[in-house]
């Protein structure tokens, strides 16, 4: 595994499998809180249920994490094809939140951990021929690689299930402001908008279902 560490001070790795870095380069944990955390209103919301394509490195599980108070509720639900190795999770991350801990001493996907009014679960499944809960997330976090490397996670029929997995009022947040991906998130019958982004990247898309 290739280590990168980022501007913010946090490290990101390079996927041998799609050619990619697992997080932005310019920013890792930046890029987790501005982008999905705060593009969401995770941060704000009383009792977040989210929705992640990719878990990837953790980051924005951990940024979810840091951004809550020590007792408020979080269920969180994400799909992994192909998990890290646990080593590589202790490697990128220097969190002592006693929750992530108790996830990187289970972590074998699948699995579920619940503590104190807040569950992670991680489906170790090709989420696009996944079954997704219906209504429920009020946050999606569309993280998977990019789309020249991972269409499927990109393309509109998907698009369209991911808002159907949105409760109403539901936000989706993606790094991608790619025009198809905009063009699909609207054909899905959410609105989009695009925020302002991070060194590296100009743009992003807020979606946000009526």
């Amino acid at each position: 595994m290739k280590y990168i560490e980022t501007p913010d001070g946090s490290l990101t790795a390079f996927s041998e499998r799609f050619g990619q870095a697992y997080s932005s380069v310019h920013g890792a944990r930046s890029q987790a809180t501005t982008v999905f955390v705060e593009g969401t209103g995770t941060r704000l919301h009383p009792d977040p249920r989210v929705l992640e394509v990719g878990f990837g490195l953790g980051h924005n599980f951990r940024a979810t994490l840091a951004s809550r108070a020590a007792h408020a509720p979080l269920s969180y639900l994400a799909f992994e094809f192909d998990p890290v190795a646990r080593s590589v999770l202790e490697r990128v991350s220097n969190e002592q939140d006693a929750f992530w801990q108790i996830v990187v001493r289970a972590w074998q996907p699948p699995l579920r951990v619940e503590d104190d009014g807040k569950s992670l679960e991680v489906r170790l499944e090709d989420v696009t021929n996944a079954t997704l809960p219906e209504a429920w997330a009020t946050a999606v976090y569309l993280d998977g690689f990019s789309p020249t490397a991972n269409p499927d996670v990109w393309a509109s029929p998907f698009l369209a299930r991911l808002a159907s997995s949105m409760a109403s009022g539901g936000v989706l947040a993606t790094y991608s402001s790619a025009g198809a991906v905009r063009r699909g998130l609207q054909g899905a019958g959410l609105i989009v908008e695009k925020r302002r982004g991070l060194r590296g990247k100009r743009e992003f898309l807020v979606a946000v279902k009526p």
